[in-house]
Parts: C-alpha cells; sequence; structure tokens
C-alpha cells in the first residue's frame, strides 16, 4: 500500500509541476479542465491495463500499446517537471535573498517571491515537445525504421579459404509485438538482399508464447538458405519465464514448440552445441550457448558447447546476452574470435551520430549494448534487435540487420 501511495505522489507533484508552465502561457478558463481530464484518462487507462494484467497470458498488444501512450505522456511531463522544479529553485533562493535584505537592511515589506517568467515555461515546454514528437515518430515510423550495418573485420589467422567470407545477424524478433505484415516483409526482403554465405539468429523469437510465431512461419521462411547455412540460439523470452503456467509441464511444452520453431522456418538451432563450417578443406567453428544472462537465466554452458572445438579452430559464438561476453567469454581460456549478441535493444530508446556520438539509458546496465566492440584482439556484435518489446516504438535506435565480412589481415595490408 505504501508503495502506491508514493507512486501517486510522485506522479501527482510531476502532473502539477507541468501542469505550472501551461498556466503560465495559456490562459484560457477551459485549459485546466482539458488537462486534467487527459491526464486522467491516460493513467487510467494505464493503470486498468496493468492491474488486470494476465501473467498467463503475458505481454499483449493492449498492454504494449498502454506502455506507449504512458510513455508518450508522461515523458514530456518529466522534463517540465525538471525545469519548472529547477526554476523553482532559484525562485526560492532568490525569494530568500530579498527577505534577508527587505528585512534586515532596508526595513521593507514587500512581496519576496519573485513570480514565475513566462520566457522559462516557453522554454519548457519547446524542449518538452522533442521528446513527445520523437515517442510519437517511434510508435509509428520508428519502430519498422529498418537499417542495415555492414562491419569488415580483420584476423590474422583467419583460414585463408573465410577471406571475404560474409555473413548475416538478426536478433530479437519478438514476433508476438508485430502488427504491419508489410512491414516485416520489407524486412525480409532486406535480409536476402545480402545474398551473404552464412545467416545467423541470436535468440528472442518470441515474446512469451510457441503461438505468437503461428502467424509469421511462412514470412520468416522466406528468408533464403545460403550456402552455409542458417543457424540459431535461445534468448531469455524464448524459456517462458515471464508467464504464469497452470504446470511445469505447460511451461515445458511451450518450451518444446518454441524450439520447434526455429525448425519450421528453416534454422539450426544450436543448444550448447557446435558446428564446423568447411569451405575449400579449412574451417571455422560456429558455436552456439543458450541463454547466459548476469541478471537473467544462466542455461548457457559454455564448456559443453566447445567440447569437440580445438584451441586452433577460428571460432564464431553465439550467445544472446552480451553481459556473458563480458563476465565469462572473453576471458576465457580459449579464444573466441568473434561473438554475436542481442537482447538489449539499444533500449529502443537513445541518440545516435553514426561513428560520432552513441548514448542510451542502457549503457548504465550493460557495458556492451549497441554495435561492434573489441577487446584483447576479440570482437563482439550487439545487435539493436530486429523487433521490439516493452514499448511500441524505437527512438533514435533503430530496428537492425547486421553484416558482417570475415577478412585475413595479411591480404588487406
Amino acid at each position: 500500500m505504501l508503495r502506491w501511495i508514493i507512486f501517486l505522489l510522485v506522479f501527482a507533484a510531476i502532473d502539477i509541476y507541468a501542469y505550472q508552465a501551461f498556466k503560465t502561457i495559456f490562459k484560457h478558463q477551459w485549459l485546466p479542465w482539458v488537462y486534467f481530464f487527459v491526464s486522467l484518462a491516460v493513467y487510467g487507462y494505464f493503470m486498468y491495463v496493468f492491474l488486470n494484467y494476465d501473467r498467463s497470458v503475458g505481454q499483449t498488444s493492449k498492454t504494449l500499446w498502454a506502455m506507449g501512450l504512458f510513455l508518450l505522456s508522461f515523458i514530456p511531463k518529466l522534463v517540465l517537471f525538471f525545469i519548472m522544479f529547477g526554476e523553482d529553485i532559484v525562485r526560492v533562493l532568490v525569494g530568500g535573498y530579498n527577505y534577508i535584505t527587505d528585512n534586515f537592511f532596508s526595513g521593507t515589506s514587500e512581496k519576496h517571491l519573485p513570480s514565475r517568467r513566462h520566457f522559462v515555461s516557453k522554454i519548457a515546454l519547446g524542449i518538452a515537445v522533442i521528446p513527445f514528437a520523437s515517442l510519437l515518430y517511434g510508435i509509428y515510423k520508428g519502430r519498422y525504421n529498418y537499417k542495415v550495418l555492414k562491419y569488415s573485420l580483420k584476423f590474422d589467422d583467419l583460414p585463408d579459404a573465410f577471406d571475404g567470407f560474409k555473413l548475416t545477424q538478426i536478433s530479437d524478433i519478438h514476433s508476438g509485438s508485430f502488427d504491419d505484415r508489410e512491414k516485416i516483409e520489407y524486412a525480409i526482403d532486406l535480409i536476402n538482399m545480402q545474398e551473404t554465405d552464412l545467416i545467423l539468429f541470436t535468440g528472442d523469437i518470441v515474446n512469451t508464447r510457441a503461438e505468437e510465431m503461428n502467424p509469421w512461419i511462412d514470412t520468416f521462411k522466406r528468408i533464403k538458405t545460403p550456402k552455409f547455412g542458417k543457424y540459431s540460439v535461445l534468448g531469455n523470452h524464448d524459456y517462458g519465464e515471464y508467464a504464469s503456467w497452470p504446470s511445469k509441464e505447460a511451461k515445458q511444452v511451450n518450451f518444446e514448440a518454441i524450439k520447434s520453431i526455429h525448425n519450421k522456418i528453416d534454422f539450426n538451432l544450436l543448444l550448447n552445441e557446435n558446428r564446423f563450417i568447411e569451405k575449400d578443406g579449412e574451417r571455422l567453428a560456429l558455436i552456439g550457448v543458450e541463454n547466459w544472462g548476469k541478471k537473467f537465466k544462466k542455461a548457457g554452458d559454455l564448456e559443453k558447447a566447445i567440447s569437440s572445438v580445438s584451441s586452433e579452430d577460428f571460432k564464431i559464438l553465439m550467445s544472446h546476452d552480451p553481459s556473458h561476453w563480458e563476465y565469462e567469454v572473453k576471458s576465457h581460456k580459449e579464444h573466441f574470435h568473434l561473438t554475436l549478441s542481442g537482447h538489449t535493444h539499444g533500449l529502443q530508446f537513445g541518440i545516435e551520430i553514426p561513428g560520432f556520438f552513441k548514448w542510451s539509458p542502457v549503457q548504465y546496465v550493460y557495458k556492451q549494448w549497441a554495435g561492434l566492440y573489441k577487446e584483447d584482439n576479440q570482437y563482439i556484435n550487439v545487435n539493436r534487435g530486429f523487433g521490439y518489446h516493452a514499448y511500441p516504438g524505437r527512438v533514435g535506435i533503430w530496428p537492425e540487420i547486421t553484416v558482417i565480412e570475415l577478412k585475413k589481415a595479411s591480404d588487406s595490408a
């Protein structure tokens, strides 16, 4: 009960401060009522949806859009709160100074607390429009704004036969969130246009339940199988951890159904195992582990996955959660040349200026959160995700198809 009281008090404070900005600029009598009813409707709908959230079902389109509507209303108000609260701090300081000087030095007794300044409210509203417009764009356009990102990576010990070998990575499909078949088919066409040698999917094919993928089987089956195949691993959402099940058996049935999806779309699912990709008498080791996360399910068994791999093999590891690379892979006695992950989605919110600047709140949780990283001559690519989850949009962090070309370093000097 105390948690809900604190929750309501915080939101009331934010709304009151946000309202002050509107009140300072707009003098119409009807404005307070419009503001009040819109805010009440948004918060009321959000609370209704989540108080009636059914954990046996998991995330639905209703919860997605409730979250989207809530963020669309709340984030701009939060911006207004910080600006207007900052102005109040200044007003109190100025008022205190005026009180002291008037009462102890000049002997006058005038109004000490300055009024709200019109221009500050204008600036606050102008700044608040930016996240509002961005979130709105993220919902209607950004979530399907697919980008193809290409990297060329050089390795001294890459087998000669694989010089110029290309692989395509996708991650975090989250099929239960999709609602636009035309956009998804466009993304599948983008994947097929890359004409790479190998296609790899790094987990989270659904939000929770296997049946979420049923309407999309034929669509994803359209991904062409390249010469060296299509491989995949599981992500944290593929274990049914985020729903309530009537029994352990029901949860296991769902898990088995999720695993079978990969075969239905012609992907070879690797469960703590490896495959050798052979070309012209040489090979590289493709290793796939189940989900291993610092904060999430630890089903991955790296030792089991590399049981038949030698130290001399060139190794590509698929591991859904990049925290696996940070806490276990990069310091392992074996050298993993390239690790492919996803999971973070880049929080689906951030700012990126390619080659210059990259920021998202998720970087305070994950050290490797989007794009390519290198340490001790080992690479990890964290794919920003194909789909979306929780918030039905993307702002600044766009859905991604990654194409990586492997190059022999000595040949490119």
